[in-house]
């Protein structure tokens, strides 16, 4: 099986099986109402019933290029989407969380959604704009003008409130190697979490605020490629307490998107066969 969607459970400190299958599918986002996951695959969006697991596709109109960036508005009552519909590349859409016409909301392309503030309000995502660099922006959840909060610094990717919504995690390589950072939501005291050899990408905070997860590439890997051996760290909010929970093939798609339980106590992920066994 190429892809296997799994569950981590932090009490009982292990993984499992929700799903395996050939399609390569990607990103994993939990329901407010803690039923089912939404993950992509081949350009389209399913989710998966945890009672029941199975792909069920969610219609989203003209969008079907979808990739590994969406998510579920904390209400549960709207999804987010990225699509490259429209031909100028991946542009940010909303539409019914029970599926339907997707509207775009982004003012142009490339723009890439990774967090949606604790309230509903906003949207944190990355793009790029003259410079070609690629920045962390925030709109309103309706569209309208985009708030710059990075300015080509480095390749700055994956952008998550926490859970108050008064800081937004992100990685960037503005000094060298994409590092975990953290800064005011309205990008105020940006600041470097830690710093080691690591390759480090898409930090999520956990909703109780308890938590924080990310992405961990072997040293020297440049972007954020499928197919490694990768890690999963977690640590305190402030960097603290790093520990590798999981080692497995992964990268592009493990976990791209806000990933939690609502409640906190388990994340989903992705782990890859190679494409080679």
């Amino acid at each position: 099986m190429r892809s296997s969607l799994e569950i981590y459970d932090l009490a009982i400190g292990s993984a499992r099986v929700v799903l395996q299958t050939d399609l390569l599918i990607e990103a994993p986002n939990w329901d407010p109402d803690g039923q089912s996951l939404l993950v992509n695959g081949d350009g389209r969006l399913f989710r998966v019933a945890l009672d029941a697991p199975r792909m069920a596709v969610v219609e989203s109109g003209r969008a079907v290029q979808c990739n590994n960036d969406h998510g579920i508005s904390p209400d549960g009552r709207q999804i987010v989407l990225s699509s490259h519909h429209g031909g100028d590349g991946s542009e940010i859409y909303l539409m019914p969380a029970a599926g339907g016409e997707a509207r775009k909301i982004s003012p142009a392309a490339p723009s890439w959604w990774h967090g949606w503030s604790p309230d509903g309000a906003r949207l944190a995502y990355v793009a790029a704009r003259d410079s070609r660099v690629i920045d962390v922006y925030t709109i309103g959840v309706e569209g309208g003008a985009e708030t710059r909060l990075t300015f080509g610094e480095g390749h700055c990717d994956g952008p998550d409130y926490a859970a108050d919504g008064s800081r937004i995690y992100y990685n960037c390589d503005r000094d060298g190697h994409a590092q975990i950072w953290v800064m005011g939501a309205d990008g105020s005291g940006q600041r470097k979490l830690f710093a080691d050899d690591y390759v480090n990408w898409f930090p999520h905070p956990s909703p109780d605020g308890r938590h924080l997860l990310y992405l961990a590439y072997p040293a020297g890997t440049l972007g954020h490629p499928r197919d490694l051996p990768v890690a999963l760290v977690l640590c305190d909010p402030e960097g603290g307490n790093r520990r590798r929970i999981l080692e497995f093939n992964g990268g592009q798609g493990t976990m791209n998107v806000p990933n939690w339980a609502p409640d906190g106590s388990a994340f989903a992920f992705v782990r890859y066969a190679p494409p080679e066994a």
